[in-house]
């Protein structure tokens, strides 16, 4: 450790992002990325970005943006955020929401960026544990809090949280902020975004990086009562006043306005996860019901750890997490067809 570094660096202990590896013939089912590339048009109106007005400061507030969103979602304007990926958009939440001397609660099994941020913000965590079918109870949330953030679906494990659960751990906070993380809710979940006008301390969070194709972009937003989210902009701006580049914006923009592209890429994922479900179950494999782009599986006769390292031996990457209760879990990407066939050969060898 430096001598140079501040105090709260030296106690630290940073995400550590899914393995990027450069390998060839790799399939490639660790990180969650959409099989199904961006809208063409996403692709026009970047090309058309690349000008000579690149060396002008994009709009700090994305206005366009925003308008677009909160049109798609039946929002206002001054409802929405805008972030570097939602991971910037969750690190503010917890600095400008979060920060009230009581501990956040989020699931046991969950994101693992919630602790990574507590950590850097000096903010008590609480995990609530997921009950033996790997789902939130609500009734468990109530508790007193500095405020609740929770992923639907969840990740890792897939697990989708339905409307009216959410509303109740909502309706059950009045006096703190409730945060639905729902990175994974476009394929086959109903999104929060419909309650934020009757309940002015919830808050949504979304990314165009999964069900959008744009995990490349880093994009993310937040959508909730215009008090919060002026919270939120009052961190942005005193920290980085100009979150998303000229390309970002444009590309981000014509995603929403496919909106045939995105549905179709959706049910096409939700198409093949369903296919490697039935195919793992038939190998004799538990798998938890997923609502979104991968799913969480594990056998009974085989170690997490061990078929990981089969499959990495085949060429084929999936995410194992080294964690009590899941250790012998394995969350597989949703891939292509050819992909997911090459998975289940490779497990049938294994297994």
């Amino acid at each position: 450790m430096s001598k140079y570094w501040s105090p709260l660096v030296k106690k630290l202990t940073p995400y550590v992002p899914g393995e990027q590896p450069k390998m060839a013939n790799l399939v490639k089912l660790n990180t969650n990325e959409n099989p199904f590339g961006p809208s063409p048009k996403v692709v026009e109106a970047i090309t058309a970005e690349l000008n000579d007005n690149l060396r002008l400061y994009p709009d700090p507030e994305g206005e366009a943006l925003k308008s677009t969103i909160a049109g798609y979602y039946g929002v206002k304007s001054d409802q929405v955020f805008l972030g570097n990926g939602s991971d910037e958009v969750l690190a503010h939440i917890f600095y400008g929401l979060f920060q009230h001397g009581e501990p956040v609660l989020y699931p046991d099994i969950t994101y693992s960026f919630y602790p990574v941020y507590c950590g850097l913000y000096n903010i008590e965590g609480k995990t609530v544990p997921l009950n033996d079918s790997f789902e939130i109870d609500p009734d468990d949330y109530k508790q007193p809090n500095g405020g609740i953030i929770f992923p639907n679906p969840n990740a890792p494990t897939g697990c989708y949280l339905a409307l009216d659960k959410v509303e109740a751990i909502v309706a059950a906070n009045p006096d703190r902020v409730v945060v639905v993380d729902e990175a994974y809710v476009d394929f086959g979940g109903e999104s929060a975004i419909t309650l934020v006008e009757k309940y002015p301390n919830l808050l949504v969070s979304q990314t165009l990086s999964k069900a959008r194709s744009l995990a490349g972009l880093r994009v993310g937003f937040a959508v909730g009562g215009a008090e919060l989210i002026e919270a939120l902009n009052r961190v942005k701006n005193s920290f980085n006043s100009y979150p998303l580049d000229r390309l970002a914006l444009a590309g981000a923009i014509a995603a929403f306005e496919d909106d045939d592209w995105f549905r179709a890429t959706c049910e096409g994922v939700i198409g093949e996860r369903d296919w490697v479900t039935a195919k793992l179950e038939a190998l004799g494999f538990e798998v938890l019901p997923s609502k979104a782009n991968f799913v969480f599986a594990r056998h009974p006769d085989h170690a997490g750890e061990t078929l990981a390292k089969g499959l990495r031996k085949q060429g084929v990457i999936v995410r194992h997490f080294n964690k009590p209760r899941i250790s012998d879990f394995l969350r597989i990407t949703t891939g292509t067809a050819d992909q997911n066939k090459r998975l289940v050969e490779c497990l049938q060898s294994l297994v």
